[in-house]
């Protein structure tokens, strides 16, 4: 009980990204114009998929709530790491940390789910067109959507309070840039199985299910693409889903490390760089992928300039 007073009263103190040395300041203009970037790039994808009447689809409507979820996934954890290299300090009271600690896996949650579900949607699109209205209606879009959310939601409920809620012992230094589930695991002490049992049962169903339907949908995308007759069609085909399956490889792939690997392959750097993929890099690599580089969005990107 102590203990929990102390924390409560003092907070913690985070160690950052990166330290105060010769190359900090590049590594934080990188950032920094990784983070502007991102916001304006999903803040764009958002905007044009709201006000343009041709892109009123369900694979867009999916993509505006991923630009959504992006923006406000990296707005979570990014500004308050630039602030702290700024001040110089990187101290958080224990309530900012577990809010941040609650927003970041429930938007983390959702994009989980919400990926897995536009491959699905994809697949349904390529591989099964004459049935694409009926399957992916307006309805199941919207269900598709509640579900992630509600996923995102109950991973939040589920998890903070177990984390927050654990006696932290002496040293109240996080090596890290943002409160991670796993990282303030490792600063509490006492009794953590019932923690870790969750844990464990809140990954697979969040990060192993959705996983596993993106590559069987991607894999039935590939085998309908192998069998297309146009030459230049399967390779423009093989080349949007190749890059798909990048940025969701990253995604998950960082994200299996820090939640299902055992902590004796675990480092502070390591943590730190693979978290940096999954809540840095992804969100600006979504909208470049998945929307910008697309000809419908680049035609309704052009007409609203125009009509400006």
């Amino acid at each position: 009980m102590n203990e929990n007073n102390e924390t409560l009263s003092s907070g913690f103190t985070l160690m950052g990204l990166f330290t105060h040395d010769k190359g900090s300041g590049f590594f934080f203009g990188v950032i920094c114009a990784i983070f502007f970037m991102a916001v304006i790039a999903n803040g764009v994808m958002v905007l044009l998929i709201n006000i343009d009447p041709h892109l009123h689809t369900p694979m867009y409507f999916l993509l505006s709530h991923l630009s959504l979820i992006d923006t406000l996934y990296i707005s979570t954890i990014v500004p308050k790491m630039l602030v702290d290299y700024l001040m110089g300090q990187g101290t958080i009271s224990f309530i900012a940390c577990t809010a941040q600690c609650f927003l970041y896996m429930g938007f983390m949650g959702a994009e989980f789910f919400l990926l897995g579900l536009m491959a699905y949607d994809r697949y349904v699109a390529i591989c099964n067109l004459l049935h694409y209205p009926v399957l992916i209606s307006q309805r199941v879009c919207c269900m598709i959507l509640a579900s992630s959310w509600f996923g995102g939601a109950l991973d939040s409920f589920l998890l903070t309070p177990i984390t927050m809620s654990l006696p932290f012992c002496a040293s109240h230094q996080i090596n890290h840039f943002f409160c991670e589930a796993p990282t303030m695991l490792r600063l509490a002490c006492g009794d953590k199985t019932a923690y870790e049992t969750v844990m464990y049962v809140c990954c697979v169903a969040m990060l192993l299910i959705p996983f596993s339907v993106v590559t069987a949908s991607y894999t039935r995308i590939l085998i309908t693409v192998h069998q297309m007759t146009s030459a230049e069609g399967r390779k423009k085909a093989f080349a949007t889903c190749s890059s798909h399956m990048t940025v969701v490889t990253l995604f998950y792939g960082a994200a299996l490390y820090t939640y299902m690997l055992p902590q004796s392959y675990h480092t502070p750097i390591k943590d730190k760089v693979f978290s940096a993929f999954y809540t840095i890099l992804t969100p600006l690599l979504n909208p470049l992928i998945y929307s910008l580089r697309n000809r419908d969005v680049m035609g309704a990107l052009k007409r609203v300039v125009a009509r400006g």
